[in-house]
């Protein structure tokens, strides 16, 4: 392990990774006891679309990518809200759009190419120094927020009437963790990829609920699987030539089934 941490690209990896997948994880417990596990799915289409009109602008990727995700989560938002739509159909809706709209965009800028396939598969192991720092800036962002605001959070997951007739503002923190989500699935994209990314968020929370028998212990045993996943998986992968971003996620797989069998022994 000590000859593996003296390649730089490795700890810059790590390093992101840790803290992308600890945001994840503790961002998909609150999504998962909201059964909101789908919108990590339906915002990493949007982030496709982000991550195409980056590119046929000939601009930074990840920055419009943030953009157009936040906005797409917003849109979500307003459609469960105003249109009256499920949770799952506004999903269904906006990521179809998200997807056709960069299909449409990377076929006219013919940027079809191992950028894009860098995005929609992760290159964890090829980050950039400087996208370091923004990922773990942001994801430090994303998880002091969430911690700030734990307890009023967990009260609006267990109970939306009870919090807001106790004087807690929900609408206002249900933007912030919508605002959240959209940036999250963002930065999860480095590490497995837009198509895997919604697996971050849902697997090491489901994980972590097979066991715990309190929402705190749900929460860091779903940050310490994530962590696990990305400090195993990515020097696997590295070892053994394989996907960064399958070997994560695999990985993370298997601390679901055996947390799922530990559970029922239990």
């Amino acid at each position: 392990m000590e000859t593996l941490l003296g390649y730089g690209f490795l700890q810059r990896a790590l390093l992101a990774g840790i803290f992308i997948s600890a945001s994840c994880a503790l961002l998909g417990v609150f999504l998962l006891l909201r059964k909101d596990a789908m919108i990590g799915h339906g915002l990493s289409h949007l982030a496709f679309a982000g991550v195409a009109l980056g590119l046929f602008l000939n601009s930074m990727p990840v920055p419009v990518a943030i953009g157009v995700t936040i906005l797409g989560a917003l849109a979500i938002r307003g459609l469960k809200k105003k249109a009256g739509l499920s949770g799952d159909a506004a999903i269904g809706i906006l990521s179809s759009v998200g997807m056709g709209t960069g299909i449409i965009l990377v076929t006219i800028s013919h940027k079809f190419n191992a950028g894009l396939f860098g995005y929609l598969f992760g290159e964890i192991l090829a980050i950039e120094p400087s996208e370091v720092w923004l990922s773990v800036i942001l994801a430090a962002v994303i998880i002091a927020s969430l911690l700030m605001n734990y307890h009023k959070l967990m009260y609006m997951t267990f109970d939306w009437e009870s919090a807001k007739a106790s004087g807690i503002k929900v609408s206002r923190l249900d933007l912030l963790l919508t605002l959240l989500t959209a940036v999250t699935v963002v930065l999860g994209m480095k590490v497995v990829g837009i198509l895997l990314v919604a697996a971050l968020i849902v697997i090491p929370a489901a994980s972590s609920l097979q066991l715990a028998g309190s929402f705190k212990r749900a929460v860091v045993g779903s940050c310490l699987i994530g962590i696990g996943s990305v400090l195993a998986g990515i020097p696997l992968a590295f070892l053994l030539d394989l996907p960064a971003s399958g070997s994560v996620v695999l990985i993370s797989f298997a601390f679901f089934v055996a947390c799922t069998l530990a559970g029922k022994r239990k």
